[in-house]
């Protein structure tokens, strides 16, 4: 049997309880199975940390998530605590140290929930917008100098490679074609942005040369979101930059109901480290500890975990759980309109896996 090592860090806010909301699930999963397990091994790094050790982690901790399979993050976030430090300070020093430079967001529209698009049939929303996650705006090339004066300047650079900016649009390619439509949209600024991102629609056409059954497009990234709401039928596969594929995915989670559903991989393509899987929503301390927070998107998350390990068929089950339950309004927690708990929505997906497992078994 094999035995998967996974680390859970469930972070800062709600993710204290969504991702052992998600651990309940992968465990529900494991009772049946006579193929694989799991071993969790839990990181308590986030804001509680830094208040205790003046850091979001430990200095060597990625040295104790290499060897795991991968990995289940919360969120990161907290009110005390300035966002550019606990951002840095813990998702991005592991997304950046492990070089999980795919960042991945399917969308669409769950069954039973109300987006907000009401001309929008649901096989109408059925996106995968791939984020470069390594480098862009969020390279952290910049600076201040002379700060508190009247001729204080701040810089943020946004760096872009050839290395860096092929391999993501050659990812993003590869993903589009293995989708049934085969289209991609590649999202741009060049018309402003004169150098980079001018670069970056270079690349684009070089590397669509390779595949030449991809159907592909350029959409000036204000325009995307026009589209995204006026035209969803026309995307299938999106990729952006860093900045711009983080505001468009956030979109595109409200477009789909609530940021609460939306999942997130952080891929390392080339598997030389574990990659990385979470929700979206962040901390969320505004609703921390009442119980309301939607699991739907870290269980989703842990889909795109099972997906990365190969386990297909269970990835499938655990889906087919999900949307049972978010087809029932009673199990809808208070951001898709409802009443239910995070628990219970545990509860409901946990014993839908369990059902399914008794009925396989007769």
């Amino acid at each position: 049997m094999k035995t998967y090592q996974i680390a859970t860090i469930p972070g800062d806010g709600i993710g204290k309880e969504v991702v052992p909301a998600g651990r309940q699930v992968l465990a529900a999963l494991a009772a049946g199975s006579s193929t694989f397990q799991f071993a969790f091994e839990d990181f308590d790094w986030g804001g509680d940390y830094y208040r205790r050790h003046g850091a979001m982690m430990p200095a060597d901790g990625l040295n104790a998530l290499r060897g795991k399979d991968a990995i289940l993050f919360g969120s990161a976030g907290d009110p005390d605590i300035p966002d550019h430090i606990t951002l840095w300070g813990l998702r991005l020093k592991i997304c950046q140290g492990f070089d999980q430079y795919a960042n991945v967001r399917p969308t669409r529209i769950l069954p039973g929930i109300d987006g907000p698009l009401k001309r929008c049939k649901p096989e109408d929303l059925n996106w995968v917008i791939v984020r470069e996650n390594s480098e862009g705006e969020y390279s952290g090339v910049g600076g201040r100098v002379h700060q508190g004066h009247p001729i204080e300047v701040a810089t943020d650079v946004s760096m872009m490679t050839r290395v860096g900016v092929e391999r993501i649009l050659r990812y993003a390619f590869t993903l589009a074609r293995s989708r049934p439509r085969k289209l991609l949209t590649v999202v741009t600024k060049s018309n402003a942005q004169r150098h980079a991102m001018v670069m970056w629609d270079e690349i684009a056409l070089a590397v669509s040369r390779d595949f030449p059954d991809v159907t592909w497009d350029k959409e000036l990234v204000d325009a995307a979101t026009a589209r995204m709401v006026n035209r969803p039928a026309t995307l299938d596969t999106i990729v952006a930059t860093n900045l711009h594929a983080d505001i468009l995915s956030d979109l595109a989670a409200a477009l789909a109901g609530s940021l609460g559903i939306a999942p997130t991989g952080n891929i390392d393509p080339e598997r030389r480290y574990p990659s990385m899987f979470e929700p979206i929503h962040g901390s969320a301390f505004d609703i921390m500890g009442q119980g309301l927070a939607n699991p739907v998107g870290t269980f989703w998350s842990v889909v795109m975990l099972l997906e990365h390990l190969g386990e297909h068929d269970a990835a499938q089950r655990v889906m087919q759980a999900i949307e049972s339950v978010t087809a029932n309004p009673a199990l809808h927690t208070r951001d898709l309109g409802g009443n239910a708990t995070t628990a219970e929505v545990t509860r409901a997906v946990c014993d839908r896996l369990t059902a399914g497992r008794e009925r396989q078994a007769a």
